[in-house]
């Protein structure tokens, strides 16, 4: 039986593209194109519903941050695969806050997007670069290691964790805080040496795991 994907996308010409591209890869089908989450929504309650979703970021009407909420809600078993135009490590977050189990880039080739759609249908989940598999394992709570990690943060940290694991910038982190960006770099390096990570992905997944943020 074949995998079934949904394409989410309000570029239409790309969304046909990658239907054409996805439909000649062995074990995947496409069952249909949304132009945003709203219409993606309306064809799953029509059905039936996709096992992968593809979902574009920026889309008019619903974009992908509110799509993948909902999905996460109310279709839980839905496996989204999140589409940009950027690398923005807020975004990253963001999406992986809502559900995402994998990210990939629209400039990637097609034999990373095949790569992606194959682990995600094998492993659950493909964060390329972006992610270390130890950390994406840890967001499922039926493989989270039970050991007891204390962090010792001051609360200017605290304040500054629960913002990185928003969609804010580092300059609208440090504004919100009265702070120059110089002293929130200081609060960054501070935490990932504390937490072990190396890249603000990397500390929002800790903070995400040991329920040091709310998601």
């Amino acid at each position: 039986m074949k995998t079934t994907i949904a394409i989410t996308d309000d570029h239409r010409l790309l969304a046909q593209a990658l239907s054409d591209m996805i439909q000649n890869f062995e074990k995947y089908e496409v069952v249909y194109i949304a132009g945003n989450g709203k219409e993606l929504l309306n064809q799953m309650q029509r059905g039936p519903v996709p096992d992968i979703v593809l979902l574009d970021i920026s889309m008019p009407e619903m974009d992908g941050f509110e799509t993948a909420l909902h999905l996460k809600q109310h279709y839980p078993a839905v496996k989204i695969l999140a589409l940009s135009m950027t690398d923005r490590e807020e975004h990253i977050v963001r999406m992986i806050r809502h559900g995402a189990r994998g990210y990939l880039l629209k400039s990637c080739r097609p034999s990373e997007l095949r790569q992606a759609l194959d682990d995600i249908r094998l492993r659950g989940f493909h964060y390329s670069e972006f992610l270390t598999n130890h950390l994406v394992r840890s967001l499922n709570p039926t493989e989270m290691n039970t050991t007891s990690v204390n962090f010792t943060f001051n609360g200017r940290e605290q304040e500054f964790l629960k913002m990185a694991c928003s969609d804010l910038t580092y300059a609208e982190i440090a504004d919100k805080m009265c702070v120059s960006t110089r002293t929130v770099d200081g609060y960054r390096e501070s935490l990932f040496q504390k937490m072990n990570v190396k890249s603000r992905v990397g500390m929002a997944i800790t903070a995400i795991r040991m329920g040091l943020v709310q998601v």
